[in-house]
């Protein structure tokens, strides 16, 4: 029999909710994603508050659609919005003008083993911020320390190319997925769990308990830093590691021009916004040298990346110049950090790596912010 998603509903009509009602009835399912490899995925909205209530419901889903026959994966998740019909859904009206109030955030709580956590973020894709989080990785882990590095990008998954790494993450007898390890890096990402052409037709509150998940659910063990790689933008996934995760400060990534850095400007804003401290801002493809000629040529203008963290008073980590070495070695699973630590490309990661640490050993503990909204 095919696997589809009325058979799937059909299974569920099995599992009750807290209040004995069939689960199905309730209209707390989300929609239900089966992709090419017979991984079935869909989340159950509840309030934060229900949480304890619900978990022995979402195990008990997770667990009859895991019986169907051809069933290979089953992602069942719990999520937070707001039911139909509240008060908290209906605001009073306000007064033109009057002061917006300013709701306080959820504290995150820190994650066991883990001593700091930092975001490699970009205003706009395609500046190459995730190679640059895949290499700063690998420079943190050139000092000596114990690095993992976390696939944010739910849409766009990029390190399981950049480490080489296939397969499927292990669960471990508590119940953890056990992350993949490339290049002493333990590497976590969507990508370990969908079909590399699958496409991630995910709405927000899904997308926020897989990052949730991926972040809590993952037997870290001890680190001393764990690289989140973010999605490009200001959107639901940053706002959630900010509100999940007290997160030790965030790198911005950005090429030279200004249309790059009129969005890095918004990631920087949108961090000191959540009061999450700015680590440093990177210029990417800062510069183009011909291979043939030697030749420096400024193909997206030059230094902009640097004036801009003087402006905005925030550390400048360094530049990374557009090089055919570094795009090949990537796209091959060999990042130029692992494969040529001598050389001079990868001793750019490296010192922005330890100039990064440096900061880190200066920033004291910190508890997950609180989002204010003026």
């Amino acid at each position: 029999m095919a696997l589809t998603k009325d058979l799937v509903l059909q299974s569920l009509t099995a599992v009750k909710a807290p209040s004995g009602q069939k689960l199905v009835d309730t209209g707390r399912l989300s929609e239900i994603v089966i992709d090419g490899q017979n991984r079935i995925m869909f989340s159950i909205s509840i309030a934060a508050r229900d949480a304890s209530l619900w978990e022995t419901v979402r195990e008990e889903a997770e667990k009859i659609v895991g019986s169907l026959a051809e069933v290979d994966k089953v992602l069942v998740t719990l999520t937070e919005e707001l039911e139909p019909g509240t008060a908290a859904e209906r605001p009073a009206p306000k007064p033109r003008n009057a002061p917006v109030p300013k709701p306080a955030m959820k504290t995150g709580q820190p994650i066991p083993g883990v001593r700091h956590i930092i975001a490699v973020a970009s205003g706009k894709g395609g500046v190459g911020k995730s190679t640059t989080a895949c290499n700063l990785a690998l420079g943190l882990h050139a000092l000596g320390l114990k690095v993992g590095i976390l696939d944010a990008d739910i849409y766009g998954p990029s390190m399981p190319k950049l480490f080489g790494l296939t397969g499927k993450p292990q669960v471990n007898s508590r119940q953890m997925l056990e992350p993949l390890v490339g290049y002493g890096i333990k590497v976590m990402s969507i990508g370990f769990l969908v079909d590399e052409e699958a496409a991630m037709i995910w709405r927000g509150p899904m997308v926020m308990s897989a990052i949730t998940q991926m972040l809590r659910d993952v037997a870290w063990g001890e680190l001393d830093v764990l690289v989140v790689d973010m999605p490009p933008g200001t959107g639901d996934a940053q706002l959630t590691m900010a509100q999940a995760t007290p997160l030790a400060g965030a790198v911005i990534v950005s090429t030279p021009q200004d249309l790059a850095l009129i969005d890095a400007r918004r990631g920087v804003a949108m961090f000191n916004q959540v009061e999450i401290p700015i680590l440093g801002i990177i210029e990417n493809m800062a510069f183009f040298i011909c291979p043939q000629c030697g030749q420096e040529s400024h193909i997206f203008g030059h230094g902009g990346a640097h004036e801009e963290a003087r402006r905005l008073n925030v550390p400048f980590l360094g530049e990374v110049p557009l090089h055919i070495d570094i795009r090949e070695l990537s796209d091959s699973g060999r990042p130029v950090v692992a494969t040529e630590p001598d050389g001079v490309y990868a001793q750019i990661y490296c010192n922005m790596a330890a100039t990064i640490w440096q900061s880190l050993q200066n920033t004291p503990g910190r508890s997950a912010p609180k989002i204010t909204i003026e």
